[in-house]
């Protein structure tokens, strides 16, 4: 058994996956605690309470995986800068590895995800998962192998400028994608508050309301523009959508094709990459971040497992 831990800023997914066949057979949810010592207590209760659910003892497991929001360096071992869960700096690997005893390999959540999306969706040769959740980033994998490019930025394209009149970002520029598309972006211009703000937002432009629907239809923008710079700089086979924000369904993917549409009415050439066929939608809840993880943790060489 691999195991492989989605560590977000409120909840943790976790899951033990079959080394021969690929499956999940047993997947937890836990709240994170924040901080050095929270995030570590995080992860050794929950890989327990997976141990415990098996019946199995955690020194049993041939190695953990967590995926965990901020720079992970090259060697999987130390996240930087994860401000959402009041890390500046933790070596995730050695620390954990030596309470549980089990070997232990990190990397940064949205990279994770993309292994496990490409290994859940059976995909093959190229695809970018663009995850749309606080924060907007993508993960590319090639031939079942993570692309990090020279320093570990490849797919980072929410901060890539769309519009230079456009919000401000967090960043420093103007009309970022993120700008335009992160829940935690769209929140603080609705400024009405709300349990799900994008969702909020979504209802009150279903109601007529002109402000949400400038945001509405801003999201679906930087959205079209995301899926189009992926295909157009890296010519991926698949573009697959994740985060938290693809539990809209078919509420967001509607206005990003009109926008994906009306982007390549004028252009033969954007017509003919076929974009909109290039596109899927991660099932709800799907495993995939947890699952990459575990992915992770198996060996950063090791081609992703097939998901049975």
């Amino acid at each position: 058994m691999r195991v492989g831990l989605d560590v977000g800023g409120t909840k943790t997914d976790a899951v033990a996956v079959d080394d021969a066949t690929g499956e999940v057979v047993v997947r937890v949810r836990r709240p994170t605690r924040v901080g050095p010592e929270g995030v570590v207590r995080t992860i050794v209760d929950t890989v327990h309470d997976l141990a415990g659910e098996l019946g199995v003892a955690v020194a049993s497991f041939a190695s953990v995986g967590v995926g965990l929001p901020g720079q992970v360096d090259d060697r999987g071992e130390r996240v930087a800068h994860a401000v959402n869960l009041g890390l500046e700096r933790l070596e995730v690997a050695s620390v954990v590895a030596s309470v549980l005893g089990t070997p232990v390999r990190v990397e940064n959540d949205v990279k994770a995800a993309a292994l496990g999306a490409y290994a859940i969706e059976r995909l093959d040769r190229s695809m970018a998962y663009l995850n749309l959740g606080t924060g907007v980033a993508a993960g590319i994998v090639v031939d079942g192998d993570l692309w990090r490019g020279a320093r570990g930025a490849a797919g980072e394209v929410g901060h890539v400028s769309i519009d230079p009149r456009g919000p401000a970002c967090r960043c420093g520029q103007r009309g970022c994608i993120e700008a335009l598309v992160g829940g935690g972006a769209i929140a603080e211009r609705w400024g009405r508050a709300a349990v799900l703000p994008v969702r909020d937002v979504f209802d009150a432009a279903d109601a007529g309301d002109p402000r949400a629907v400038e945001l509405r239809d801003g999201l679906a923008r930087g959205v079209a523009a995301a899926v189009r710079l992926l295909v157009l700089t890296c010519d991926v086979d698949t573009v697959v959508l994740g985060g938290g924000l693809t539990a809209l369904r078919e509420r967001l993917t509607v206005p990003v094709q009109a926008a994906l549409d009306e982007g390549t009415a004028a252009s033969g050439f954007l017509r003919s990459l076929d974009v909109p066929a290039r596109l899927r939608l991660l099932p709800p809840a799907s495993p995939a971040p947890a699952f990459g993880a575990a992915l992770v943790g198996a060996a950063a060489t090791r081609k992703a497992m097939t998901h049975g």
